[in-house]
């Protein structure tokens, strides 16, 4: 092979790689004094029928890389053509090819593996916001410079929106690495990139691709076959980790992240449970849960009144708690629910998830201190629930055949004493918002967890359980006429009204068009429920629920949204412990259903006022002038409700 001393203007220096189409130059640029790669094609290397498309390839990789300008892609400069060569002129990666580390038997530590992933999907989400697909995400794509940044490289069979170089039906990537749809030639999108990105991610985690074989094999695994967990292959890995993986895998593109950004997000909080999880190995005193919490005695008098029930002994048996006898099984609870520990004196945990590994993950974790039983749908669920009442059921929303909110909304009609916890992500709003208003949640647990997090939430849900299990206790409903009142809190007088007409002859029921009214009605009048009607641009009164929850954790809330706005609802769930959700157009029957309930609620307060501590939440940061005049209005405030254990 003769080495041209220059293509174009630029000044060739050595050769960095050869292939069956060109050569790749190492180069230097005189005009602005810079190293270059220069990236050819050798016209006559190719047959005159794969020519033309070979060069439009080449020209349309220079096209969807000239747009774009993010330092974890390899930025293209220039490009050239002449009798005998095309080229492109593109920035100089001084290092290797991620496929040649991995073909080296290179060894990266977890923490070395988290910053490349994300490194790679943050230049992906960049691309893909551009309009960019790259369809080709592979080891030999992806150059890691010497100081440990990646670049991406190779655009040549991208899909930018203006593109018609590829049709439907026209298979484009490599095998190992191709999406489902890109083997069945259908429409190509941002998530085939990001399913290239997860078998990359699977493939530093456990040293192999999730499907092996011959290119036939590896596309009837991709279509037909579940990859195997990365942990089964690494044990040092998290569930986090398998779950992140797991869904970036997901045959269905609506079943994987939608966002490089999201799976970025997961797989990073993947990386640091399985660093706790090693750190914790290395210290088996760390490993041990914290004793369960006991709470002030009041408090847990007040839940008592709060569950409305008592759990029923004589019709429903416990789970049995015998002493294990060495070398004997352990007898089975229930029909379809499987236990992991039988000590005396534990709580009983439930767990519900379709996922076997999901259910595996968490026994690790609560089995040395919890009693755990396990079930893979709502119906074994259901059935344990009502022969052996469990102080905790932790569900998962998506299961077949029945949601974790109807599950819970069911837990909470046949056994109310049981806590009830939503395992979901934070983006199913429908889930989340459902399982306030029919399921009563105690807490959201969101996939992926934090095992610190979960150890700390399950144990606040047992330490009330438990305690629950102790005394029978009856609720009170409350009387014809109570003197606290409900605020409404909208600029129109629609919902006030209607609110007038089905609890002005039980409670009084006031109105206030803006902050400054509603805070004079607060200092007028007891106020049980505040129904408000809270879209974007009321910074004031979203601020203001924040702070109301903080000192006067007593007053619960309504509010009024519309459904989409789903950010709005999942702020105010996490910092201002809203009671009920109502969508607009408002449904007068379920604001009547949704405000009784409130009501009651206040009177249970009023038997315990201590209770009213459960609903305080931590103080949020709001540092801005707005926030801090609001904070001092509520502060100010008459507490109608004492004592108020703070």
């Amino acid at each position: 092979m003769n080495t041209p001393a220059t293509i174009g203007k630029y000044r060739i220096q050595g050769v960095l790689g050869q292939g069956g189409m060109g050569v790749v130059y190492q180069a230097f640029d005189p005009a602005i004094h810079r190293q270059v790669a220069i990236k050819t094609i050798t016209k006559s290397a190719l047959d005159p029928a794969d020519l033309q498309y070979a060069l439009t390839r080449f020209r349309h990789e220079a096209r969807a890389v000239g747009r774009l300008t993010h330092p974890r892609i390899a930025a293209i400069y220039d490009y050239g053509e002449d009798e005998d060569i095309a080229y492109i002129v593109m920035e100089l990666v001084n290092g290797k090819s991620l496929f040649h580390h991995i073909q080296d038997r290179a060894q990266f530590s977890l923490k070395e593996i988290g910053e490349m992933v994300r490194q790679l999907l943050d230049g992906l989400g960049y691309a893909h916001a551009q309009g960019v697909v790259h369809r080709d995400v592979k080891p030999s794509n992806i150059l890691i410079n010497d100081d440990g940044r990646i670049k991406i490289s190779d655009f040549g069979i991208a899909r930018i929106d203006s593109s018609t170089l590829t049709q439907v039906g026209e298979i484009m990537g490599s095998p190992g690495y191709m999406s489902p749809e890109q083997f069945l030639g259908t429409e190509i999108d941002a998530r085939s990139d990001i399913y290239s990105a997860g078998v990359i991610a699977y493939e530093l985690l456990t040293g192999r691709r999730p499907f092996t074989g011959n290119n036939a094999d590896v596309m009837r695994q991709v279509l037909n076959e579940r990859a195997v967990n990365p942990s089964e292959y690494n044990t040092r890995l998290s569930v986090q980790l398998d779950w992140a993986a797991q869904k970036a895998l997901a045959k269905k593109r609506e079943d994987r992240f939608q966002a490089a950004k999201d799976f970025s997000d997961a797989f990073v909080k993947g990386v640091e449970a399985s660093l706790r999880m090693a750190s914790r190995e290395a210290d088996p005193g760390a490993m041990a849960d914290a004793p369960t919490q006991r709470i002030d005695p009041s408090l847990i008098r007040a839940a008592r009144l709060l569950a409305g029930a008592p759990r029923p002994r004589s019709e429903k048996p416990t789970a049995p708690e015998p002493a294990p006898v060495p070398g004997a099984p352990e007898p089975a609870p229930a029909p379809s629910a499987t236990a992991t520990e039988t000590p005396a004196r534990k709580a009983r945990l439930l767990f519900v998830d379709d996922e076997e590994r999901i259910l595996t993950a968490l026994r690790s974790i609560f089995r040395l201190n919890y009693h755990v039983f396990t079930a893979t749908n709502g119906r074994e669920a259901l059935d344990f629930v009502n022969k052996f009442q469990p102080h905790v059921i932790v569900s998962d929303q998506r299961m077949p055949g029945m949601t974790g909110v109807e599950l819970l909304r069911q837990v909470k009609e046949t056994a109310p004493a049981t806590v009830r916890l939503l395992l979901t992500g934070y983006s199913d709003l429908a889930a989340i918002v459902g399982s306030i208003n029919e399921g009563e949640v105690f807490r959201f647990v969101s996939k992926p967890w934090d095992n610190r997090e979960i150890r700390k939430t399950i144990a606040e849900a047992v330490a009330v359980a438990g305690e629950l299990e102790e005394a029978a206790v009856t609720g009170s409903a409350p009387p014809a006429r109570i003197s606290a009142g409900i605020l409404v809190v909208d600029r129109a007088e629609e919902v006030f009204r209607s609110a007038k007409e089905l609890f002005g002859a039980v409670c009084p029921v006031n109105h206030a068009r803006d902050l400054e009214a509603a805070f004079a009605a607060l200092e007028a009048q007891e106020t049980a429920l505040i129904v408000a009607d809270i879209e974007r641009g009321r910074e004031d009164v979203i601020a203001a629920f924040k702070l109301l929850k903080q000192e006067r954790p007593e007053i619960l809330a309504i509010v009024l949204t519309e459904a989409s706005d789903s950010e709005l609802v999942i702020e105010l769930i996490n910092q201002a412990q809203i009671f009920r959700f109502v969508n607009k157009p408002v449904n007068l029957r379920l604001l009547k259903q949704h405000a009784q309930a409130a009501l009651e609620r206040y009177q249970t307060f009023r038997q315990a006022p201590q209770l009213a501590r459960g609903y305080k939440v931590a103080a949020a940061r709001m540092a801005d002038d707005l926030a801090q005049k609001i904070a001092e209005r509520v502060r100010s405030l008459k507490s109608w409700l004492r004592p108020v254990i703070r």
